[in-house]
């Protein structure tokens, strides 16, 4: 029987030089008024004028501007409970906490929800899914889709460089992520969506063709990026944009002392997740030779026993997700490959 698949996308989609600064007209035109704005907490004042004047040029009228300090689950529940009554719509503005936080808020108003990215690290501005801190822990939680994404090319192109290097690695991630769920499908007969595979892995190729730091490569990544999120969207699970290399950079995150850029330690770990499926590495080493990724982690090293570690437990952080990291302990290989890959050297303290 044919399963018909409802999914929510989002309707206004913007990615170009200057976007920003039509915020305001973009909102009218959908006829969403009284306007939450929450945003991270350390954005620039001047990208924070920039769409306020939008907003209230565009006769929009803000409610409340909320400063978002960090992503806890507290945090948005508080938000939630004191959220101003005749409130029309959520723009979340500024880097990944406040857009998982105005996601998730979102998700509890039911209000209409407008992400505005001013960098791109990770798919996260455009899943149906916010990471969330509880009790110390991340987590992920049920969240809306954007009903509008907006990204100002020039703005995300002037953001520190190790933000586009995250949201390459966390791009890059999607071809060992769907080399799991089809070995999923294969040994535990894990349901695939196909399309929702096509989609995320034909993103990676997008910025294949382009990958550079300028205007264009900015584009190519938000919208590979965009993509990713709504191929979560189609399937209902995170399976077409994350598999082993993600629950080794989950592992990371509970055990290391010192928390890393989530793309940074995905792009890593997807390299050698690669080598273990036999299958990608060329072409990733490739973008990322392409691209200097290597570089932002030669500037700091990760440290070499928590990655034995983590790709030791990574299997244990989902028990129900099958992928690679499932079949065996893989530590003795990640241990060699470490210690030997050239790409790798310098990558790692305490190599023997």
């Amino acid at each position: 029987m044919m399963r018909n698949t409802m999914i929510s996308i989002p309707t206004l989609v913007r990615i170009k030089r200057g976007a920003i600064d039509r915020v305001g007209i973009y909102s009218q035109r959908l006829k969403l008024d009284n306007i939450v704005l929450l945003m991270s907490e350390e954005l620039d004042r001047v990208l924070v004028e920039r769409i306020v004047k939008c907003l209230t040029d565009g006769g929009i009228k803000i409610l409340k501007q909320i400063r978002i300090h960090d992503s806890t689950l507290e945090q948005a529940e508080e938000i939630f409970q004191t959220f101003p009554q005749g409130a029309g719509a959520i723009i979340g503005f500024g880097g990944g906490k406040a857009l998982d936080v105005a996601k998730y808020v979102s998700f509890l108003t039911r209000l209409p929800y407008i992400a505005v990215p001013t960098a791109l690290s990770n798919d996260g501005f455009s899943s149906p899914q916010s990471s969330l801190e509880l009790k110390g822990k991340r987590r992920s939680v049920p969240s809306a889709m954007p009903y509008g994404v907006v990204i100002d090319t020039e703005v995300c192109l002037n953001a520190p460089l190790v933000l586009w290097w995250s949201g390459i690695g966390d791009l890059v991630a999607k071809i060992t992520a769907v080399y799991d769920w089809k070995m999923a499908f294969k040994i535990k007969g894990t349901q695939v969506d196909d399309f929702a595979a096509l989609l995320s892995d034909a993103t990676v190729f997008q910025l294949m063709a382009k990958p550079e730091h300028n205007i264009e490569g900015i584009r190519l990544l938000g919208t590979a990026l965009l993509l990713n999120g709504i191929s979560m969207e189609i399937c209902g699970s995170s399976r077409p944009a994350s598999g082993s290399e993600h629950l080794v950079s989950h592992a990371l995150d509970e055990i290391s002392k010192r928390h890393r850029l989530h793309g940074i330690q995905v792009g890593v770990a997807t390299y050698i997740v690669s080598q273990l499926q036999k299958q990608g590495t060329d072409r990733i080493a490739g973008l990322f030779d392409a691209t200097d990724f290597w570089k932002a982690v030669k500037d700091d090293p990760f440290d070499r026993n928590d990655w034995i570690e983590a790709f030791k437990i990574a299997p244990t952080i989902k028990k129900d997700y099958y992928t690679i990291l499932s079949e065996r302990d893989w530590t003795g290989d990640v241990a060699t490959i470490i210690d030997t890959d050239p790409k790798l050297k310098g990558l790692f303290s305490g190599v023997r």
